[in-house]
C-alpha cells in the first residue's frame, strides 16, 4: 500500500475542533530524543542526546469569528499549563498529546485562517 499525504484534516485544540485549510503543509516532529555525536581525542565517539519537545508548524486553521475562534485561541495562548491537542492526518493517523500554542497568533483577514504552531512536553502518542 503507498503512503497518504496531504494537509491535516483537523486539529483539536482545547477540545475545540478546527478545520485546516487543504493547501497547509504542517512540519510535524514527535518529540523525544535529538541525537549529536562528539568525537573524543583517541578517534572513539560519544553520543550527546538532548530532550526536545514535540511540535507541529505550518498549521493553517480556519477561524470563524462568529464563534469566537480567535478569541478562544488567544485565550488558550494566555493560559499558563498545556491543553490537549489532537491532530488528525490525511491518511486517518491520530496524534495527541498536551502542548500550548507558541509564537504570534495572527488571524488573516482575507482568507480567514490564522497559522498556528503548537509545542509540548513528552510525546505526541499515535491512536
Amino acid at each position: 500500500m503507498a503512503a497518504t499525504g496531504g494537509s491535516l484534516e483537523k486539529a483539536s485544540i482545547a477540545g475545540r475542533l478546527f478545520a485546516v485549510a487543504s493547501d497547509a503543509d504542517a512540519g510535524l516532529i514527535l518529540g523525544g530524543f535529538e541525537n549529536e555525536v562528539q568525537s573524543n581525542g583517541d578517534g572513539s565517539i560519544r553520543v550527546v542526546k538532548t530532550r526536545k519537545p514535540w511540535s507541529i508548524d505550518g498549521v493553517t486553521i480556519s477561524i470563524d469569528n462568529s464563534k469566537g475562534d480567535l478569541e478562544f485561541l488567544q485565550q488558550v495562548a494566555d493560559k499558563k499549563e498545556e491543553v490537549p491537542v489532537s491532530l488528525t492526518l490525511a491518511d486517518g493517523s491520530v496524534y495527541h498529546g498536551k502542548g500550548q500554542i507558541v509564537g504570534e497568533l495572527k488571524a488573516q483577514t482575507m482568507a480567514s485562517t490564522a497559522p498556528v504552531a503548537l509545542m509540548g512536553s513528552k510525546k505526541l502518542s499515535k491512536q
